[in-house]
């Protein structure tokens, strides 16, 4: 067994191998605290010979024994994939996935396990490590090692791999992927921040990376196996040739053309034709070597012509931005709508208000923990002119919907100033290019259509970057054809204030912070640009909610009125629900919600709660119902669950020889509270409450 480890925050990050899982490839346990996770990566020998692409496949798994629990359900054991370990799995392929040789065609499989799980909120940050020194130890070819760190800015400081205390207090966090040359991966949101603290934020991380890579070295130094030998692909110059002879102005015309599907069914059917061309001069099928020098071509073309002329694929500049429109309340039953159109992208949010009951309940690792804000995005095949099986969310669909959630989640009001769950679906019409952000754009218009107070507006865009050489180009508002055939893709949304999500991943190694800041200020003039075309449509919330959405009422009460409001199994509570028609909810706190469609309804019902969580006042006069009848008087209750004794001398001003001379139960009657003693005890008059209405009248 191997150890290396070094000093993190005060305490031990350790990679270990040799003792666990030794069939695989590559095997290392992480441990950083109480964190601990195994991570494994095996590569098949032979190269599957019907594709030209990397099949990898990343995995992250948590297990409800790393937390000390058992799993909830009738199986009692863990099902398919959470949210969270489905955005835990992008995050660790994202960085990995560029660093392996062109033509190393291997299936290949990363798998990260959470074996126990502490409180230093780790365990995605240890999976990254962990796949990276799995494959660097190993046989399969990988150009890392790949370090990671979480940075979280808090008041003005960065707290490096903040612990789960400690990103409760952060404004803004960030997970950072990288090699020992730049930063490969980016994925992080929160409170507005400005370009310039982001870059620093990078800045600070990569240098941590730095120092994790470096432990990764140590430890292939010892443990290291000899990389297996990839043939690159060698190029067929005659083949290229030929190619390009028939190809080049056909493609140079079609690559322009502005329209996507009249420009990809124009390149198709130029691929055809060269392959029926090529092929009837061979005596073998080559049309997969044709594929592959087509779209070599292709990409060199689009390439240089934005590096040489600045011109894009469909005519813009490398700066300009899509043509904008909006339509909103488009649905009429639903609580807000608006239909997003970027260029060729187009995306239908909807947005939905619910009560406190809509929460969506997640256990977890950390803990039950309950989400009142969802924005769940949807790419059906016909998007994009294609026929698949629909299913349930993928990968994508789940990381995209959460970047977009992240970015909106910033301007959302309170709880105590908006008492709603809300959930917005993002519904991709039409894609071509950036269709998360056009979800920010899209669900951030059905909100205010819905008349959600946001703090301000939102707005996205996509980035992407060409280089070569010494030259390099950043484009705004990307194509799919341009994030395709790009070097990086990168997000960002924010307001006119400031970033609130970023999102970055590179498929090259040298993107310095020059480039980073060029691209960022871009970006924020990109940014503003979408949000001045939003506010043509809609400046702000409107100022009713839709008359279909429910009316939520709030009040406070004390804790310890909250079991009277409740009653026995419930049935105080359910009682007001059945006079009423409303939907009440009461948490630990004493806040109750009480929402209806009707407003009437919901007076009604805050009318009877307050009856019940009143108390008595001295000296105040109140119209009660007579409960028991004793010898010595009457109890009398004059609020709901609050009784006092009236007792015989003050029911009447003459004398009352026997209580049932003059009362009975069910009995309605004036009183007036003439005594509340230290133990709570009330004393009634009747004869005092009919004296002092008497001198009013």
């Amino acid at each position: 067994m191997t150890i290396v480890e070094m000093n993190l925050k005060g305490k031990a990050l350790s990679i270990e191998t040799g003792k666990i899982a030794k069939q695989a490839d590559g095997s290392v346990i992480v441990r950083y605290g109480d964190t601990v996770i195994i991570a494994t990566a095996v590569a098949k020998k032979e190269a599957r010979a019907d594709i030209d692409f990397f099949p990898l496949t990343v995995d992250y798994q948590e297990r409800t024994y790393a937390a000390g629990k058992i799993p909830g359900g009738f199986f009692k054991r863990e099902g398919r994939p959470t949210e969270k370990e489905t955005l835990t799995s992008r995050l660790i392929d994202r960085p990995i996935r560029p660093l392996f040789p062109d033509g190393f065609y291997c299936e290949t499989q990363g798998i990260v396990s959470a074996l126990s799980f502490g409180e230093e909120n780790i365990a995605d940050i240890l999976g990254i490590i962990g796949v990276s020194a799995a494959l660097s130890i190993s046989d399969i070819p990988f150009e890392g090692p790949v370090g990671a760190v979480r940075v979280g800015i808090s008041k003005g400081s960065f707290i490096v791999n903040p612990d789960l205390q400690e990103i409760e207090e952060c404004e803004f966090s960030m997970v950072v992927a990288g090699t020992e040359k730049a930063v490969m991966m980016v994925e992080g949101g929160g409170q507005e921040i400005i370009e310039s603290v982001l870059l620093e934020a990078l800045e600070i991380a990569h240098n941590e990376i730095k120092t994790v890579i470096e432990l990764q070295k140590e430890l292939v130094s010892k443990i290291g196996k000899a990389k297996r030998v990839v043939v690159a692909p060698e190029l067929d110059e005659k083949l290229m040739s030929a190619v390009s002879n028939y190809a080049l102005e056909k493609i140079k015309a079609a690559i322009v053309i502005p329209d996507k599907m009249l420009r990809q069914e124009t390149l198709d059917k130029v691929s055809q034709d060269l392959k029926d061309a090529l092929n009837s001069d061979s005596e073998t099928d080559i049309s997969k070597d044709i594929s592959f020098y087509f779209h070599k071509l292709e990409k060199d073309l689009v390439r240089n012509m934005i590096i040489e002329q600045g011109i894009r694929a469909d005519g813009r500049k490398p700066d300009d931005i899509r043509a904008i429109s909006a339509d909103l309340g488009l649905l009429p039953r639903t609580h807000g709508s608006a239909l997003f159109q970027r260029g060729e992208t187009q995306a239908l949010a909807v947005a939905t208000l619910g009560t406190s009951s809509d929460e969506q309940r997640i256990d977890s690792l950390e803990g039950e923990q309950k989400k009142s804000f969802m924005l769940h995005y949807n790419f059906p095949p016909y998007s994009v002119g294609e026929v698949k099986f629909l299913r349930s969310a993928g990968r994508r669909e789940i990381g995209h919907g959460m970047l977009a959630e992240r970015a909106i989640k910033a301007v959302l009001p309170t709880r105590e100033e908006f008492p709603y769950t809300i959930r917005i679906v993002s519904e991709i019409m039409e894609s071509n290019g950036s269709s998360s952000m056009a979800s920010v754009c899209g669900g951030i218009l059905a909100l205010m259509d819905a008349g959600v107070p946001i703090k301000a507006p939102v707005a996205g865009i996509a980035m992407g970057l060409i280089k070569e050489g010494d030259k390099t180009v950043v484009l705004s508002d990307i194509l799919g054809l341009e994030d395709h055939l790009g070097d990086m893709d990168f997000k960002v949304t924010g307001t006119a204030e400031g970033i609130t999500a970023f999102q970055m991943d590179t498929k090259i190694s040298d993107v310095t912070r020059a480039i980073m800041g060029d691209a960022l200020e871009q970006a924020r003039s990109g940014r503003l640009h979408i949000l001045e075309k939003m506010k043509e449509v809609l400046e702000s919330p409107r100022e009713d909610l839709s008359e279909f959405a429910p009316r939520i009422f709030t009040m406070k009460i004390r804790q310890d009125k909250i079991r009277d409001v409740i009653g026995t199994g419930g049935k105080v509570i359910r009682g007001i629900v059945e006079e009423t028609g409303v939907k009440i909810d009461i948490d630990d706190t004493g806040l109750i919600s009480i929402a209806s469609i009707d407003q009437e309804s919901a007076k009604r019902a805050i009318a009877i709660v307050e009856g019940i969580i009143a108390e008595a006042q001295l000296n105040k006069i109140y119209n009660g119902k007579v409960k028991r009848i004793m010898d010595f008087g009457a109890f009398v209750e004059i609020l709901p669950g609050t009784e006092g004794l009236l007792h015989i001398s003050q029911i009447s001003e003459e004398r009352v020889a026997n209580v049932t001379d003059v009362l009975k139960e069910g009995d309605v009657l004036d009183v007036k509270v003439i005594e509340i003693d230290k133990m709570g005890r009330i004393r009634l008059s009747r004869k005092e409450a009919i004296r002092d209405q008497g001198a009013v009248a």
